[in-house]
């Protein structure tokens, strides 16, 4: 029997059962109690389904929503999840027809907000996406707001506004300094503002906590050549060349073309 099969077998059994001598229950406190075991069914679903869309299992992640949506036509994270599927299946109306949807039902949810953001941002919708980051920032209760910072940043960068996306960047370090992605991006724009030193700390921080990619690899070879240590540059381009053979950076390493 597969684990949501069990689940719900739980949920039906905890519905029908009774202590004997109990009162029977009002009218209201059944109603709430329906409303609660749908919410939850709904619940079960959209998490099978996010679980599902993290594998890329978009067919079965949909029909996991639209159970939820069955078990409950009013749970936010369901439509949430809805425009995540969507956006990767590049149905682009559908996904924001339901993220909009979500924040209809749920307008205070950051992380809606986020995933609504990030959405327009891959559309080149610039303008509308940083507003949508700020609207998941307004929230204090957001419990990680350096995921919204550090795609405020982003999105800055592809708009043309480093001065913004530095902001932003600092920003989400200090909320939290092991941001990864925030630290890399903020290394290379301190890279190009030839503040080498600044840099080469950021990216020694990166890599302390996250796995080693092109871009920060190529970055090191960059800020190495231009501070004077060879032993560095040979270490990171040995990495680039041994680990990511066919990126882009290394065929810039080894065409010589550094700037």
């Amino acid at each position: 029997m597969n684990k949501l099969a069990v689940l719900l077998i739980t949920l039906l059994l905890g519905a029908c059962a009774q202590p004997p001598g109990a009162d029977a229950p009002s009218s209201q406190q059944t109603a709430t109690s329906n409303v609660g075991e749908a919410q939850n069914r709904a619940r079960i679903h959209t998490e099978l389904a996010a679980d599902y869309f993290t594998r890329r299992q978009y067919a079965i992640a949909l029909e996991e929503l639209r159970d939820a949506i069955r078990a409950d036509s009013r749970y936010a994270p369901a439509y949430n999840m809805f425009g995540l599927v969507y956006m990767e299946l590049h149905e682009d109306k559908t996904a924001e027809n339901n993220f909009r949807r979500a924040l209809e039902l749920a307008p205070n949810e950051s992380e809606t907000h986020n995933n609504y953001g990030w959405f327009l941002c891959t559309r080149n919708r610039f303008e509308p996406a940083i507003a949508q980051f700020n609207e998941a920032l307004r929230n204090p209760l957001y419990p990680s707001p350096e995921r919204a910072l550090t795609n405020a940043g982003v999105c800055s960068l592809k708009a043309g506004n480093q001065t913004a996306a530095e902001a932003y960047f600092e920003r989400a370090l200090k909320r939290q300094p092991n941001q990864p992605q925030a630290l890399a991006q903020l290394a290379d724009i301190y890279y190009r503002q030839g503040r080498y030193p600044e840099s080469r700390v950021l990216l020694a921080r990166f890599f302390d906590v996250s796995q080693p990619s092109p871009a920060p690899l190529w970055l090191g070879v960059r800020l190495a050549r231009k501070m004077g240590d060879r032993d560095a540059e040979a270490s990171y381009g040995l990495q680039l060349r041994r680990r990511f053979a066919d990126s882009p950076e290394t065929h810039l390493l080894l065409n010589g073309q550094y700037e």
